[in-house]
């Protein structure tokens, strides 16, 4: 195989921060290469250094294509030489039709004016290569997030693209969808496009993977065939030590029941009459871990949001805070009565990514950290240092910036910013989502400190693995209907799958 990509010595520095340190990375044309790494290893700052979002002379080090060395000063630049790539967010706009949004900038045209025939022709073409039975007029709002998954690779093939970067591409996809971007993944590689892949999740790596790189630390730490290497191996060198279970040991101790819910139903807000929880009944004792499990769409996440009281549907049933009968129809409320909510999509929903630290430790329990009338900095700075230490947040101070953290060190403040509220129950939505294995067996273990201290903690998340190694008690949903519950001896992957397929 051809080399397709060399990048030579790459060092890129921040204020502060040398974010990566004579990093070295090569392509084959035809190869899946996958690139790992612990958050902010430095995988993102490579490929912006790649993709001309950080422009030459920004950075110190080398890039050739086929040998010839480039300057890329800008992404169109790039994009020009065969490079594409596909963030974890996607950058489709949901108002346009998929043909729109696949020609964005570059759409066909005569004389000023856009050839719809001739554009909806091309995209039909493209989405026909990647065995996509979508009609290209269709608004891309409409479609489901895999279905946009495949649509920016669509777009990235649009451009003639030979070396295509995925940046966590199965973060919010189904198991079938997961095998559909495969099957498309493997044409394309048979095709001689060249992929970088990047993603925390290692059975992924390995199934998929010619050669693996690495990163720790903003360094090439190794790299070597797949076939030549193991997830123990891979894990080591990310976190530069030896990782064994990645799961505490569990023994916690119970107290009295510190949330009930009985006969819990939600409907859906534009189809009234659809129920996406049905019926749902259960507790959750002070030191108690409750994990909820089900396939995506089952209403695990409608479950907590309507308790939490931020479900705009309509819903029913009944809901009790250390025995007592209480009334949550809104955010405030939840908060009021010891509920945290670490929602699912930590940047849409969890943080003010352009606010420090501080100021997003402090947003929810403001008036008990910093004073009823008037705020007091030295308080709120006291209260997010110490928060910041027991999480062990990886940053200058309390006043870098949220949006520049890793993805792991952002998932820790927005825990940080429920545990200031003092909260009686916290719910955590997938919250491992998109970190690498090092944050996530921290995670696990802050759940466990948690649990331990008395906090009644019910969990969703779609790993398996993380429900069975971090659950007391296993609630699991079938289309909103609790269909399984099973104690910590109890569950099995086994008996929590048959119960989660209904």
């Amino acid at each position: 195989m051809t080399a397709l990509l060399e990048m030579r010595n790459i060092t890129k520095e921040f204020p502060g921060v040398k974010a990566l340190d004579n990093v070295n990375l090569n392509l084959l044309e035809g190869e899946f290469h996958a690139l790992v790494g612990e958050n902010g290893a430095g995988k993102s700052t490579l490929m912006k250094v790649l993709s001309g979002v950080y422009p030459f002379g920004n950075y110190d080090g080398d890039i050739s294509i086929k040998g010839d060395v480039q300057q890329f000063q800008t992404i169109r630049e790039a994009e020009e030489a065969g490079i594409a790539i596909i963030f974890q967010e996607l950058s489709l706009v949901k108002e346009l039709s998929i043909a729109e949004n696949i020609f964005l900038g570059r759409e066909p045209a005569s004389f000023g004016v856009i050839n719809w025939h001739k554009m909806y022709q091309d995209a039909a073409r493209l989405l026909k290569d990647l065995r996509l039975d979508l009609n290209p007029q269709t608004e891309v709002g409409n479609l489901g997030i895999g279905q946009q998954q495949l649509v920016e690779i669509a777009k990235a093939l649009s451009q003639d693209a030979k070396i295509l970067v995925l940046d966590e591409p199965t973060a919010a996809l189904t198991e079938s969808e997961v095998e559909t971007l495969f099957g498309i993944l493997r044409d394309l590689k048979d095709r001689g496009v060249g992929m970088i892949y990047i993603s925390h999740k290692l059975d992924e790596v390995f199934k998929m993977s010619d050669r693996i790189t690495v990163l720790r630390d903003g360094q090439t730490v190794g790299t070597k065939p797949a076939a030549e290497m193991d997830k123990d191996q891979v894990i080591s060198l990310m976190v530069g030590r030896e990782v064994g279970d990645i799961f505490p040991e569990v023994s916690h101790e119970f107290g009295e029941v510190a949330l009930e819910v009985k006969n819990l139903t939600a409907f859906e807000f534009e189809h009234p009459d659809k129920k996406l929880v049905d019926d749902v009944s259960f507790s959750v004792k002070k030191g108690e871990v409750l994990g909820i499990a089900g396939l995506m769409g089952a209403g695990r996440s409608e479950l907590l949001l309507t308790i939490f009281g931020a479900w705009r549907g309509k819903h029913s049933g009944e809901i009790f805070v250390e025995g007592k009968k209480v009334d949550i129809n809104s955010p405030k409320a939840a908060i009021d009565n010891g509920i945290g909510f670490v929602t699912e999509d930590r940047k849409r929903y969890g943080l003010i990514l352009d606010q420090t630290i501080l100021d997003n430790s402090t947003l929810a329990g403001l008036k008990d950290i910093s004073g009823r009338f008037l705020t007091s900095r030295p308080k709120e700075l006291a209260a997010t240092n110490d928060v910041m230490g027991k999480l062990k947040v990886k940053a200058g101070s309390a006043l870098t910036v949220t949006g520049t953290l890793s993805g792991g060190n952002q998932q820790k403040v927005v825990v940080g910013k429920w545990l200031l509220t003092s909260p009686k129950i916290l719910f955590l939505d997938e919250p491992t989502r998109g970190i690498d294995v090092g944050a996530k067996q921290e995670i696990y273990g802050e759940i466990n400190r948690l649990a331990e201290e008395g906090l009644a903690i019910v969990m969703v998340s779609s790993e398996l693995p993380e429900v069975l190694g971090v659950s007391d008690r296993i609630l699991v949903l079938h289309e909103g209907r609790a269909t399984g519950r099973f104690t910590r001896e109890e569950a099995t992957p086994e008996n929590v799958m048959a119960a989660a397929t209904g």
